[in-house]
């Protein structure tokens, strides 16, 4: 296809955005949506192959396969060949195993299938996977297996004009399922390719329905093409459900901007825009696991800047001396094919890559007893996160049977304060009951909101379970959560699940504390009425380092009792300042009732100075902020004591 400044221009448009909204999204809030912007450049680049090439009967399936790879993988393949690399020196075993997985994913084309099955609760934040940014490489090779597949089939019995109108229906469609499913199943909505492909498939639109435009009007409608694409960038952002219904201002933008066609266009040809979109794969491959580095070791805001350069250097050179290699793309025979030089880059480095996630978890720079590996591990209930809406009235999850009764109920705190309350329960001759749900608040009359989407299961949850306790006399009810993930989020970047009482209520922190304070009044108000015993546990210390960085470093400098207790773990008064508004606001509303006690777990956990990560014989966490199995143990004799 002849090459078009504009189109060059508007990589550099979506890379810009993304690049900038991955370092810091104060930038560019809805930097994302430049990612759906190379989605329509893809869609309008591989439909004029493919349809020039079925037109003048000469399209070859297996040589647009062999060029999309050609394109793709070598400089995918050089990145995953320094992560490896670079894991194996930096990386502590738990994160260097998923590295192995991640780049396998990657390199095969689903890692988007990969990420969106690992977006639970306890999954590593994003900003510890390397590779997540490859989710839409995955996509769009999916969209190149798939839509040749498609076209040749209907020119067997379609005519041109009938497979156009089939493209601009599916389109249609597709955004009619996007809609849906970004309200209803919002990760999925995110990452597959089902509710991405009409992304594409416009940008096909724009191939097959050239716009006869005056020259008069062109500049105009790019202006008001780059209007919409930047507006898009600043004015959306992570709450709102993506790719929505808003998804259309950065889509129709760049459809305005392929249609008007102005390769003499200061905005898109000027000589910047140009050598970045032509660097942009590049750019976009390195510039996330930069951002990744920033995260994980914890450099500090002026590397941010340092950062911004580098992945821009490091695009320029993977650009000059791996994207511009002229890989064979010319094959006589079925046999030649194996001569796909990008086909053993996929098998070399995957292979190695599986190994490295099947047997590296306790290997290559670390020798860590056994009894210390354990000691990361969480509960395993097979509860956590089964509403039980459909279920029958009392199936909840039974741990132990005994002649008083108790019911632990929360979000993921609840669940990872499991393993001490089923101590307890053995040793009392209490019967243990337990549902939960991750970010789920056990107060009634609330909503957990994802950008602008409810959580109807929690609601229903918490109904069922007050009304399931209260019907059947339980002596106690356990209640944990990590109260201040809904009302001010965590140490750094304030990220926090918004709760609110009404469906048409924005989410915010302001909505979402008092619906806190509302839910804390309504449920300690039913549970008195109800004359039920009520244990609230507040939270347990968060860190602000995950638990299993400081540990596998300290145990490779032989330093346990200096880094665990000393210098790495969250000082008393740190977690004490951070938890004070919070706990402050469950108090108060408790001491409205007698039989609402709460319980602080900061003195089974924390000495006068600072709240330490584990000791010598394991961790107390398997995260940043959730107790492991042996640092439950730890709260076995404070919960005997709360619950009597």
């Amino acid at each position: 296809m002849q090459f078009r400044k504009d189109i060059n221009g508007l990589r550099a448009i979506a890379v810009i955005a993304v690049v900038l909204f991955h370092f810091s999204a104060v930038w560019m809030p809805g930097g994302f949506a430049g990612v759906d912007v190379f989605f329509v450049i893809s869609g309008f680049l591989m439909t004029g192959i493919i349809f020039k090439a079925i037109e003048q009967e000469q399209f070859s399936i297996a040589k647009f396969y062999i060029a999309r790879a050609n394109r793709i993988i070598p400089a995918l393949a050089a990145l995953c060949v320094i992560l490896l690399v670079f894991g194996w020196l930096y990386l502590i075993p738990s994160d260097y195993n998923t590295l192995g997985k991640h780049i396998a994913g990657s390199l095969t084309f689903v890692s988007n299938m990969v990420y969106f099955k690992e977006a639970g609760y306890f999954d590593a934040a994003s900003n510890q996977k390397w590779l997540l940014h490859t989710w839409s490489l995955s996509v769009e090779w999916q969209f190149y297996i798939v839509y040749p597949l498609i076209l040749m089939a209907m020119s067997k019995f379609m005519t041109l004009n009938s497979m156009k109108m089939t493209v601009l229906i599916g389109t249609v469609l597709g955004f009619i399922l996007c809609v849906v499913a970004s309200y209803q199943w919002p990760n999925a909505a995110y990452y597959l390719l089902p509710t991405r492909a009409w992304e594409m498939l416009i940008g096909g639109v724009a191939y097959l329905y050239p716009m006869a435009i005056k020259e008069d009007y062109k500049k105009r409608l790019e202006w008001l093409g780059f209007a919409l694409i930047v507006g898009a960038y600043f004015f959306i952002s992570k709450n709102n459900p993506w790719p929505g219904y808003l998804a259309l201002l950065p889509i129709a933008g760049t459809f305005l901007i392929i249609q008007v066609q102005r390769n003499d266009s200061l905005l898109t040809g000027n000589v910047v825009f140009q050598k970045l979109g032509t660097w942009s794969y590049s750019i976009y491959l390195w510039h996330w696991p930069v951002v990744v580095a920033i995260y994980y070791f914890s450099l500090s805001e002026s590397f941010i800047y340092l950062g911004l350069g580098l992945c821009v250097l490091l695009g320029f050179i993977s650009y000059q001396y791996i994207e511009k290699y002229r890989f064979n793309n010319h094959f006589s025979g079925l046999l030649s094919y194996l001569k796909c030089q990008p086909l053993y880059m996929v098998l070399v480095i995957g292979a190695i890559s599986l190994a490295v996630h099947h047997f590296t978890l306790n290997g290559y720079r670390y020798q860590i007893p056994q009894s210390v590996l354990s000691s990361f591990k969480r509960g395993d209930y097979e509860c956590f996160n089964k509403d039980n809406l459909h279920a029958k009235v009392g199936n909840f999850c039974t741990i132990t049977e005994g002649q008083k009764k108790v019911f632990a109920f929360g979000d993921s705190h609840s669940y990872s304060s499991l393993p001490a309350l089923e101590l307890f329960a053995k040793g009392n001759n209490f019967a243990l009951t337990y549902a939960s749900y991750s970010a789920c608040p056990p107060l009634i009359g609330v909503f957990p909101k994802h950008a602008n989407t409810i959580d109807k299961k929690c609601q229903l949850l918490n109904d069922k379970v007050i009304n399931f306790v209260i019907d059947n006399r339980y002596d106690f009810v356990f209640l944990a959560a990590r109260w201040t993930y809904y009302t001010q989020g965590d140490y750094t970047d304030g990220a926090m699940q918004y709760i609110v009482t009404k469906k048409d209520e924005p989410a915010s922190q302001l909505n979402s504390i008092a619906a806190f304070k509302k839910g804390l009044a309504e449920t300690f108000k039913r549970y008195s009425d109800s004359k039920i015993k009520v244990i609230v546990m507040l939270q347990v210390p968060q860190q602000e380092i995950d638990s299993k960085k400081i540990y596998y470093n300290a145990l490779v400098s032989n330093q346990v009792q200096q880094m665990l207790l000393n210098k790495k773990a969250i000082s008393l008064q740190k977690h004490m300042a951070f938890q004070q508004a919070t706990n402050k606001m469950i108090r108060d509303e408790a001491k409205r009732y007698d039989n609402i006690t709460v319980v602080d777990p900061t003195s089974s956990l924390c000495d006068s100075n600072i709240c330490a990560v584990g000791d010598e014989a394991g961790s107390y966490y398997f995260d940043d902020d959730h107790l492991s199995v042996y640092g439950n143990h730890q709260l076995k004799d404070f919960i005997t004591s709360s619950i009597q």
